[in-house]
């Protein structure tokens, strides 16, 4: 080897020796991440969750640095940290269809979303999850070769005349792999770590998959363990109730123990795939005031409006029974939810933890004692732990899917609405919706009313005076006559296009002869931008219903354009399970709230008015996706472009 190429393996065995230094500080950084995990996710400490993650980034930032040293620099792979909460014109803060007086609430929940809803972030877990042995094979092999060969060749020189040779040799030959082991651990820290848009691999795939389900059952684990004091609060509360008389424990605790049986039924949907809808029946307003001043709250008669509103709002809490039924579930939850939640996790805990590693460490000889009975043996036998403690976790891994869809329909089970609370939000439903689709079209007939005021009606009335002036110089001035005529047949155009563009605003004439279908094709000959349309519909939808999708993908559409800055947009209509289902996705910048524009919430009202709901998914820097479902039905298509 020449000068050069030992200069060359010297620094690349001290970058080893850095590398391998790194795989164990990843080590400790994910003993730092599960010690705020397990409270976090375990107990519903969320606030813990962040911390970690956040000083997590900015250790996987340095081994950016040093992989990207003297190549090509190695990008941040994180989304945009999200904007701050904004206030709505009432002062309270928006986020995920539910309104906060503070604004750090909001703020917390976006940055959990943030870093819990990123990619990298579970990446850079499962660098430090593997970095310590590929780190300290990769990095850490040329050092041992090294050492090895000096330390045989210095203590052995005097007792075999070969220890010196096959020590240099053994040195040298670390030397010489240090630079190819290097460049490995480089390319496989890259891969990890690096900027990517690639798809992942199937096996990542599966360790997502898995470690995802596994964080749900410790966090659906961790609130069935925080209903016990909640319970416990409730019980005191009836005690003092019903017991001694004080009413007025009771409402203020069923309203704030609320939020953990209606998460619930949002995880429940969300993770489980069990939808559970919010079951509480409206709150009633306080009633007007008699002709002898008293209000009439059921059998009781109130002076003051005040204490009419505090029987009202223990009428309302207190004979609900979704009430009742959240402290059932309050009570019962910690020991089904619970027992439930924690036989897979406790299975593969056991069985990786308690058993196979333990008994492998004692085979590699890094621990000298033998198990007991129930530690790193089965029945007695060390032998069997391996075998049966990897048993015991696939097997924990194989039932988690099984659990948590039990636990969704458990959840079903209590939390789900009754069929009077059911019947009781759908009046409201119909109550907002009537009251939104006749502020709606008051405001077209608003809007036709001016468009015709100041647009055709003008024309209209300035053609008249025309025509008047024509009939005074039809025999004085023929050349002036004819000039008002012509200038009269170019008003009677112009205010002709008007109405028909006012016609097409009211219902565009391919919609009504050629269907949504074709409609929403033509919108999208008319888009700048490069705009894809797929159909799969087997039939029409009614005539209303067809109106107000195709209104909602025409200002989907406008919005991709001028706020989105999108340059390729896809249309999606479809049909299933008797839903009307449009899906408008495009590659803009993203960042959209329904709170923060009218188009979409006028969108969300438009097709309110048929039970219909929009989603929306729009990270900062994209892409945006907006989901619109419309239950309807389908009649035969009539005719339809070829």
């Amino acid at each position: 080897m020449t000068t050069r190429a030992v200069r060359t393996a010297a620094l690349a065995l001290l970058h080893g020796v850095a590398l391998a230094g790194l795989g164990l500080a990843g080590a400790v950084s994910l003993l730092v991440h599960l010690v705020f995990f397990v409270p976090g996710f375990g107990l519903g400490l969320l606030f813990l969750l962040p911390l970690p993650i956040l000083a997590g980034r900015r250790f996987t930032d340095l081994v950016r640095r040093l992989a990207g040293a003297g190549t090509e620099p190695l990008g941040s792979p994180y989304r945009p940290r999200p904007e701050p909460p904004r206030p709505e014109a009432d002062g309270r803060y928006l986020h995920d269809n539910r309104l906060y007086r503070r604004p750090w609430v909001p703020a917390f929940l976006r940055l959990l979303n943030w870093l819990l809803g990123d990619p990298a972030t579970f990446r850079d877990l499962g660098w430090m999850t593997l970095t310590p042995a590929v780190g300290l094979l990769l990095g850490g092999l040329p050092v041992v070769l090294v050492g090895a060969g000096g330390w045989y060749a210095v203590t052995a020189a005097g007792r075999h005349w070969w220890a010196v040779p096959a020590g240099l040799a053994v040195a040298a030959a670390g030397l010489a792999v240090s630079p190819w082991l290097r460049t490995l651990h480089l390319r496989w820290t890259r891969w990890w770590l690096a900027q990517t848009e690639r798809q992942p691999g199937r096996l990542r795939v599966w360790y997502g998959r898995q470690l995802l389900l596994l964080l749900r059952l410790l966090s659906l684990l961790g609130l069935s363990l925080l209903a016990l004091p909640l319970a416990a609060l409730s019980a005191v509360a009836l005690l003092l109730t019903y017991g001694l008389g004080i009413v007025v424990v009771l409402p203020p605790v069923i309203q704030n123990i609320r939020w953990l049986p209606e998460l619930r039924r949002h995880l429940a949907g969300r993770w489980s795939g069990v939808a559970v809808d919010s079951p509480y029946l409206p709150r009633p307003e306080v009633p007007d005031r008699r002709p002898d001043g008293r209000y009439q709250v059921g059998n009781n008669l109130y002076q003051s409006e005040r204490w009419a509103a505090y029987g009202v709002r223990w009428r309302w809490l207190t004979r609900d029974p979704a009430s009742w039924r959240d402290f059932g579930w309050l009570l019962l939850d910690p020991l089904v939810g619970g027992l439930s939640l924690a036989a897979p996790l406790a299975a593969i805990g056991y069985g990786i933890f308690g058993l196979a590693l333990p008994r492998l460490w004692m085979l590699v000889g890094l621990r000298a004692d033998g198990g007991t009975d129930w530690y790193a043996s089965v029945a007695g036998s060390g032998a069997a732990a391996i075998p049966v403690g990897l048993s015991l976790a696939a097997l924990g891994l194989l039932a988690a899917p099984a659990v948590l869809r039990f636990n969704g329909r458990w959840a079903a089970l209590l939390l789900a609405p009754t069929a009077r609370a059911r019947l009781a939000l759908r009046v409201q439903r119909l109550t907002e919706t009537r009251a939104d689709a006749t502020e709606s079209q008051a405001a077209e007939l608003r809007r036709i009313e001016r468009d015709l005021h100041d647009g055709a009606q003008a024309r209209l009335v300035a053609m008249g005076i025309n025509l008047g002036n024509v009939e005074y110089l039809l025999e004085k001035d023929p050349q002036a006559a004819r000039a008002l005529l012509a200038e009269t047949r170019q008003a009677s155009a112009k205010a002709l296009t008007e109405l028909r563009d006012l016609v097409r605003g009211i219902h565009p004439p391919v919609l009504a002869e050629r269907g949504l279908a074709d409609a929403v094709r033509a919108l999208a000959l008319d888009t700048p931008v490069e705009t894809e349309v797929t159909v799969e519909l087997p039939g029409r939808p009614e005539p209303p219903i067809e109106s107000a999708a195709y209104f909602a993908v025409s200002e989907l559409l406008t919005n991709a354009v001028k706020h989105a800055r999108a340059a390729r947009i896809t249309v999606d209509l479809g049909y299933a399970d008797g839903r009307l289902r449009i899906v408008v996705g495009d590659d803009g910048r993203g960042g959209a709230e329904e709170a923060r524009g009218s188009g979409l919430r006028g969108i969300a009202r438009r097709l309110g008015t048929f039970d219909g709901v929009v989603d929306l998914s729009s990270p900062p820097g994209g892409p945006t996706t907006v989901i619109l479902e419309v239950p309807c039905a389908l009649s035969s298509p009539r005719t339809s472009i070829s």
